[in-house]
């Protein structure tokens, strides 16, 4: 069996390194020879310098990296709680626009003036119509809070309806929209009697009975006329005058009378205790 012998080249090499680094040495403690390494030291690393900016120029990308990757984790919590605190703040602001909308509508129910010294009870509306047949609105107060049916419905802006059930805890209302409704009105410094009626769901009032030649004004406001036997008390605000013309040959003014409450955006509203007469 052949015996395989290993090269001598890579020993010889090594020995050669280790006798010029003893010669360097050497050299440089020679207060003569010096400076000659320090210039060559110099110029190594001249040298190497464009070769060593441009591995860590190389090399910047990768750290990024690998520090990102690292820092994930905590930079993706952080992330998700500022989403979090977002969110709150939203809800917040978005609450609190709420509640002033609402402390600003319950305040409108507080001062009616038009009521007079009726005492009334204030209620939420609950839910929107129970019948195709008719427009109406629910609303929580019952006759444990002292409401019974007939009695007039208002907002802080005038007449809503009347009420036509009511049950312990909660109560039906008619608005004056309603194809079945009517409403004595007055209006004007001679107080001009007529009759609004309704034509419809977020449709104007129809005034009837209005003799043409009747002095009339566009934004003018009629008031419930609060006649006997009249199913309103008066001085309610019921709507203002939208338009009015006489057709060719007509016996009364056509009046298109515009609710002044919001029949549908209804959120609070107030009813009167006050019942008609028999």
């Amino acid at each position: 069996m052949a015996i395989l012998k290993r090269p001598r080249r890579p020993r010889r090499t090594l020995m050669l390194l280790m006798l010029a680094a003893v010669t360097i040495v050497t050299l440089y403690y020679r207060s003569g020879t010096r400076h000659v390494i320090e210039s060559m030291k110099s110029g190594a690393r001249d040298a190497f310098a464009p070769v060593q900016s441009g591995v860590e120029s190389w090399l910047r990308p990768v750290g990024n990296f690998f520090d990102g990757a690292v820092h994930y984790g905590t930079l993706a919590s952080s992330v998700g709680r500022l989403r979090s605190e977002n969110g709150s703040l939203e809800r917040r602001y978005i609450e609190s626009v709420d509640v002033r909308r609402k402390l600003k509508a319950l305040l409108r129910q507080e001062h009616l003036p038009w009521s007079g010294s009726l005492p009334s009870v204030m209620a939420e509306v609950i839910a929107g119509a129970t019948s195709n047949f008719e427009l109406t609105v629910v609303i929580d107060k019952g006759r444990r809070q002292g409401v019974d049916v007939g009695m007039p419905v208002v907002s802080g802006a005038g007449l809503v309806g009347r009420v036509i059930e009511a049950s312990a805890s909660s109560s039906t209302v008619l608005l004056i929209t309603d194809p079945t409704s009517s409403v004595g009105v007055r209006f004007g410094a001679a107080g001009v009697l007529g009759v609004a009626e309704g034509t419809g769901a977020s449709r104007p009032l129809a005034v009837d009975f209005v003799p043409p030649g009747t002095a009339l004004r566009k934004g003018e406001v009629m008031f419930t006329s609060g006649l006997q036997h009249a199913i309103f008390p008066p001085g309610i605000p019921v709507g203002r005058v939208a338009s009015f013309k006489v057709a060719p040959g007509g016996v009364q003014e056509h009046i298109v009378l515009k609710p002044l409450a919001s029949l549908s955006r209804l959120q609070y509203v107030s009813i009167l205790e006050w019942q008609p007469p028999p």
